[in-house]
């Protein structure tokens, strides 16, 4: 830290406080009984302000900028406006002694030596609180809710803004150490309000807004008039009788002086935001002094240690971004850092410290060795075993103890030293001189090399990774880079401030200056970006730029000169210098540029970083076809060209090496067409057919089905056009295509009359089986449409088509409950087997449904089925004609419990008692052995019983009731026959005469009949092989026998 005198001038009186305006362009000093007011920028004095009649003693601007306020002697606080008018005054008993405006509320604090008066703008007058003591000091809180008062007697009293006491803190000197001036900490970094005292017991103490003092008083050996705080809070100010100002850092840590003046310094103060700082003495004098604070930093690679609040020492991973702090309590005066060590140089002693492990991420350092000697040197440099103390044109070596080992001195001023490496205790350095020499010295060894000597003065330096290049950037701003064995200036670059060389790349180097990061790679052009700072270090992709007092890692892509190096198809250089990093779209393009060079060991490399598998598979298959004795390199660059995506390029080196079909396939694959067509010119009329069907194929694939279908026909690919036309309905077009068919492709009219099917155009379809003469297919599609005349036409025609056409027919006939057709046309197809079956279903679904009578028909109409059979084949006779009297035997008992049946269930009918009263009979007579599905025993007794009863027949009466007693009456018939079985009993035990003469005569007419029926049966039965009976005689010999007894 330096301070550089910017303007001074001389006021008439004593200087005893003074103010900044808040935006730092204007300075109030209290002068005598005047306030002078000054321009900061060059020490113009703007405008005396008189209003006070005596001295002004104190001085202090409002943080908004828009009032100050001034009190004196005079007793008498004046406010003022940014415009320097004077616009209020208010008294107070005795004289001013410091005025304080509230940071937050702009609330004016003045105070007196008996009291003290808060105001502001909004009340009418001031709140004044008498005090205990002589008030000589005061500071209000960042916050703006507590205001500090120093006493004359040593006391400091913190009072809320109403102005009441909260704490109270006795210093230990009391009255002999008057409390002279404080101020609170104005960072907003800090966790606490923090209070600085400096009283006339010559101490500086820290104190907490509770009260609580914080560490322990610092000892000033002055008396301090004054005190304060860097707007940021990072430094302290203070002045007194010393004659001097003084900077310490916010903890008490003296750093040294600012200025010295020839009297006492009764006031200093910092500019709001800046390194400027304004002092007044007693004797009038005004002194507005720079603060320059230096740089105090080191590097090694990645590590990077610098100065932080002039005390501390910051150790920072350039890659990792990780910190450690490290606190001295001292001013920091030089930093060196080494590998695993670093040296810190403070006013009394030099520390070495070392890491705590080899790691190379570990950041924690340990002290390793103290050398308590007070050194003074422009330069420090730390080796593994050394540190190296350079002072104008001397070195030394010394080792960790302190001891000098040897000493070296040079014939000019070193201007630049740096360790390039070397075995522990055998390092070398890098040396660079005024008068421009530069040298390389070993620290075991007492005589130095000169390296080349130029004439220019040195101002940086920097050797390649190989020993082999010197880099040098002299006062010119020139980069002169040079073979060290050679001495060969191999180049030179104007605009330079500082250079470094790539640690992993020996080719490459980086200079910066006029604003921009210059990189230049071999003896290629330089590449420019901008970037504000200097370099100082280069590894691999990562630039270390130190800019201001921050040291940043800046990732620089090293597209430029992969670039550069690729255009003169140096594909190895160029890979290197990706490895040192690139972007991803940079590795992609080196590996095609490699690749389009043939240079597949790095295509290959490059194309695994970007994890591209298609074209490492195209390398791969590459080099198995060279290992197979393959050398056509334009064969090799066609199917480069090709995966790149240059088709035209990759055909016409496929064509001059002899290989059009792959081209042709290449074009035709990426659906290139046009471009096929154009390659083929008038070739070979295969290729082009051939070429027009993968036309088509892909026009499907891309769903423009019309054209696909145009470019089938015209391929000749019927069947394929025929299938799309299909899909899309597209009758039209299917019926071009049948119509334009040769009769003797059966296999894609067969497709098209299939599709005029589907999409229901039936008669189209009928036209193409005709076309190809499918009758079985023409006969099928009848049916399946259900055009029974046309089908039945057909079957006139071709006889062999009966059963296609019948059979359906009949199904369709039963399906649509037209079973009594469908059993003709089941008969009719000759399956009787089918016809029977529609007829015991029909007979049963009758039975069922109580349709006696119907059932009575079918199972005659069966009876007449199994004759036919009987007749037709002679192997099932015997069954037949067995089945044929049971269904006969059926037929009748179903005809006769159809009166039955009726009878019972019907209120009224027509028939007479004597026909019910015989039918019942009849039918007791037939049920001997088991009693078919349907019938009733119990209806057919009740029936009989009901009938004897109503013609006589008690006696035949008394016995069916007799019978039902021994069967399951329905609920619906128990009150009849129960009445029915009461009311027999009253009638005689035999049965009349009348009745009886009319039962017999009734019963020979019956029996007579059924001689007749019996007789029709058996001529029947003899002439069953002789012709086909009707059905009518046998139903009109069963009839006939219902007449007769009726």
């Amino acid at each position: 830290m330096r301070a550089a005198l910017t303007w001074r001038d001389k006021a008439e009186q004593c200087i005893y406080d003074l103010a900044f305006k808040p935006d730092g362009t204007q300075l109030i000093i209290a002068s005598g009984n005047r306030l002078l007011v000054y321009d900061t920028s060059d020490g113009t004095l703007i405008q005396p302000l008189k209003a006070h009649k005596e001295t002004v003693f104190c001085v202090a601007y409002a943080k908004d900028g828009k009032r100050f306020a001034s009190g004196g002697a005079d007793k008498t606080v004046i406010i003022w406006t940014s415009k320097l008018e004077g616009i209020l005054k208010y008294t107070h008993n005795d004289s001013i002694q410091c005025v304080s405006y509230n940071p937050v509320t702009h609330q004016l604090a003045s105070c007196s030596s008996s009291d003290f008066g808060l105001w502001s703008p909004e009340q009418k007058s001031v709140n004044k609180h008498k005090v205990s003591n002589k008030i000589t000091c005061c500071s209000w809180t960042n916050d703006g809710q507590y205001l500090a008062l120093g006493m004359f007697s040593g006391v400091v009293s913190i009072r809320n803004k109403n102005g009441e006491e909260k704490v109270k803190i006795e210093r230990p000197g009391g009255s002999l150490s008057p409390v002279w001036s404080i101020s609170w900490n104005p960072s907003r970094d800090e966790h606490n309000d923090i209070l600085a005292v400096a009283d006339w017991g010559q101490r500086l103490s820290f104190y907490q807004l509770s009260g609580k003092q914080i560490g322990k008083d610092r000892v000033l050996n002055f008396d301090p008039c004054c005190v304060s705080y860097f707007s940021k809070g990072e430094y302290i100010l203070l002045g007194g009788s010393d004659k001097q100002v003084s900077l310490y850092t916010k903890d008490g840590v003296r750093l040294g002086t600012i200025g010295e003046q020839n009297t006492w310094v009764w006031t200093c103060k910092a500019k709001p935001d800046s390194n400027y700082v304004a002092v007044g003495s007693q004797d009038g004098t005004i002194s507005f002094y720079q603060l320059i604070f230096s740089t105090v930093h080191g590097l090694y690679k990645d590590r990077y240690a610098y100065r932080d609040s002039m005390t501390d020492v910051i150790v920072q991973h350039l890659i990792t971004e990780q910190k450690v702090r490290i606190k001295n309590r001292e001013l920091v005066k030089k930093i060196a850092i080494y590998k695993n060590r670093l040296a810190i140089q403070l006013p009394e002693k030099i520390q070495i410290y070392e890491l705590y492990s080899d790691d190379s991420s570990d950041m924690h350092y340990r002290v390793k060795e103290k050398i308590a000697k007070k050194f003074e040197c422009n330069l420090l440099v730390v080796c593994s075993e050394h540190i190296i103390l350079c002072q104008e044109k001397r070195l030394q070596c010394l080792s960790f103890s302190g001891t000098k080992e040897r000493e070296w001195v040079m014939e000019s001023l070193i201007r630049y030293i740096k360790v390039i490496g070397g075995p522990p205790g055998r390092e070398g350095l890098l040396v660079g001189l005024k008068n421009g020499q530069i040298l390389k010295i070993f620290v075991d060894n007492p005589f130095a090399i000169v390296l080349l000597k130029q004439s220019t003065a040195v101002r940086c330096l920097d050797m390649s990774a190989s020993r082999n290049k010197l880099a040098v950037v002299d006062e010119n701003d020139t980069c002169l880079v040079y073979d060290i064995n050679t001495k060969e200036l191999l180049f030179q670059e104007p605009n330079a401030n500082s250079v470094a060389w790539n640690t992993q790349c020996e080719d490459m180097l980086c200079f910066s200056g006029g604003g921009y990061l210059n990189i230049k790679a071999s003896n290629f052009p330089v590449h420019q970006q901008k970037l504000q700072g200097f370099v100082v270090g280069y590894n691999g992709s990562k630039i270390f730029c130190l800019h201001v007092f921050s040291m940043t890692a800046v990732e620089v892509p090293q597209s430029a000169p992969m670039y550069q190096y690729l255009e003169r198809k140096m594909f190895k250089e160029a890979y290197k210098i990706a490895c040192l990093g690139v972007t991803d779209t940079d590795w992609k393009e080196l590996a095609m540029e490699a690749l389009e060079g043939l240079e597949f060991e790095t295509a290959k490399k490059a194309f695994t970083r970007v994890r591209d598998l298609q074209y490492l598979e195209l390398i791969s298959s590459i080099e198995e076809r060279k290992k197979r004795g393959e050398n056509n390199n334009d064969l090799f660059l066609a199917d480069v060209y090709a995966y790149q995506g240059k088709f035209h390029e990759a055909a016409k080196l496929y064509k001059r090496s002899g290989y059009e079909n792959v081209a042709l396939d290449m074009y035709t694959d990426l659906r290139m067409f046009d471009y096929a067509k154009e390659f083929l010119g008038s070739g070979d009329p295969k290729d082009t057919k051939m070429l027009i069907t993968k036309q088509a194929d892909w026009a499907t694939h891309i769903n423009e089905p019309k054209a696909a279908v145009e470019m089938y026909i015209t391929a000749g690919e019927h069947m394929k056009a025929i299938e799309i036309s299909g899909d899309q309905g597209w009758v039209d077009v299917l019926i071009d295509i049948a119509r334009k068919l040769d009769k003797a492709e059966r296999e894609p009219l067969t497709k098209c009359a299939f599709y005029f099917k589907k999409l229901l155009n039936h008669g189209y379809a009928a036209e193409t089986y005709m076309k190809i003469g499918d009758l079985k297919a023409l006969t099928q599609l009848y049916v399946e449409t259900q055009q029974w005349d046309e089908a039945f036409a057909l079957c006139e025609k071709h006889p062999e088509f009966k059963d296609d056409v019948y059979v359906p027919y009949a199904q369709w006939l039963a399906e649509n409950d037209r079973f009594e057709e469908a059993q003709k046309a089941f008969h009719k197809a000759g399956r009787q087997t089918e016809a029977v079956k529609v007829l015991e279903q029909l007979t049963r679904n009758a039975v069922v449904e109580s349709r006696f009578n119907d059932a009575g028909y079918y199972y005659w109409m069966l009876s007449m089925q199994c004759l036919d059979i009987a007749q037709e084949n002679e192997q099932q006779k015997t069954e037949m004609l067995q089945k044929f009297h049971h269904f006969q035997h059926l037929a009748e008992l179903y005809h006769a419990y159809h009166f039955i049946h009726k009878c019972t269930e019907e209120p009224f009918n027509h028939y007479l008692p004597e026909t019910l009263f015989n039918v019942s009979r009849f039918l007791l007579h037939s049920l001997t052995k088991e009693t078919p599905l349907g019938i009733s025993k119990v209806n057919t007794l009740f029936a009989l019983a009901k009938q004897s009863k109503a013609l006589g027949a008690y006696k035949l009466a008394r016995h069916a009731y007799d019978k039902l007693q021994g069967l399951q009456i329905p609920a619906r018939f128990q009150k009849s026959i129960e009445l029915g079985s009461l009311t027999i009993r009253s009638k005689p035990f035999h049965d009349s005469e009348v009745s009886f003469n009319f039962y017999c005569s009734h019963l020979l007419i019956f029996d007579e009949a059924q001689e007749i029926t019996f007789a029709l049966v058996q001529n029947l039965r003899h002439a069953v092989s002789k012709c086909r009976v009707s059905a009518a005689i046998c139903y009109f010999a069963f009839n006939l026998s219902n007449q007769i007894i009726i």
